[in-house]
């Protein structure tokens, strides 16, 4: 019997591109090398994040899903070239390459449009990783913290737990607040309405209305209350308070309205000739 001797030249041949076993191999070491790279940036990634603070982390970690991206489709490319079995069908295709590319657009339309959004959030920088948002959502306006800004697709979390996803094109085309913005100007203050009978004593009702304002909001917020209207059915005037900001503005426009509403009770001011007196 013939001893069975196996060389490096045999190896060689077995491994060559052009072979099944070659190309499946070189497809296994292709995928390993890129997933050790895309290893190796994540863990460069928080090292940075971790040792230097000033570094802007949603910038980080969208150059970080992108970096990936660029890394799988460098090593396909190079893994097309060097199977020249894939070289040839790439030429074969060539030709239709400009229909496939228009029919790819046009089915992928929605999902570019997100990650070109997401590049324009990257640059912009409207918003951030924990800032709060306020958005237009089918279910209305919905208040919550960023939680992640990936290629596609921003995600906020709502004070209830409830997670609110936005295609980054939604993102980036709609009017969003961004509650956690530092206030460069001081805002506009808080404007109420309030609409008594002709027969209501007004200094009363302005007396009443800012005794309110100071409960509520203390005397440095309180602007004044001032005539705004006199007609024959009554008298309008508007309550002017200064919001700590804007994120509290809700809150103390409703305090204010339940104040007024309790302090004209109480002094008979919100029943004079009929008539009831109306805040807004």
């Amino acid at each position: 019997m013939h001893d069975l001797t196996i060389g490096w030249d045999d190896i060689l041949r077995h491994l060559h591109p052009d072979t099944l076993i070659g190309a499946l191999v070189y497809l296994l070491l292709f995928v390993l090398i890129a997933q050790l790279l895309s290893r190796a940036l994540r863990i460069a990634v928080r090292g940075a994040l971790a040792g230097k603070s000033h570094l802007d982390r949603t910038t980080v970690i969208f150059l970080q899903q992108f970096g990936v991206a660029v890394i799988w489709v460098v090593m396909l490319i190079l893994y097309a070239h060097l199977i020249p079995v894939l070289r040839s069908l790439g030429t074969a295709l060539l030709t239709g390459a400009s229909i496939a590319s228009v029919v790819i657009g046009l089915a992928a339309q929605s999902t570019l449009g997100n990650l070109v959004a997401g590049v324009a959030i990257l640059l912009y920088r409207p918003f951030g990783l924990g800032d709060r948002l306020q958005v237009g959502a089918p279910t209305g306006t919905e208040t919550g913290n960023v939680e992640t800004i990936s290629l596609g697709y921003t995600t906020l979390r709502t004070d209830d737990g409830r997670f609110v996803v936005l295609p980054n094109s939604i993102a980036a085309s709609q009017v969003t607040i961004n509650l956690s913005a530092p206030q460069v100007h001081t805002p506009a203050p808080l404007a109420i309405v309030i609409r008594v009978g002709r027969e209501t004593d007004i200094e009363a009702a302005r007396q009443a209305a800012l005794s309110s304002a100071r409960d509520v909001a203390g005397d440095a917020a309180v602007v004044g209350c001032f005539v705004t209207r006199m007609d024959a059915t009554g008298t309008t005037l508007e309550l002017r308070v200064r919001s700590p900001s804007a994120a509290e503005r809700d809150t103390l426009h409703s305090r204010l309205l339940e104040q007024l509403a309790q302090r004209f009770a109480s002094s008979g001011l919100d029943s004079r000739d009929g008539r009831r007196a109306s805040f807004t």
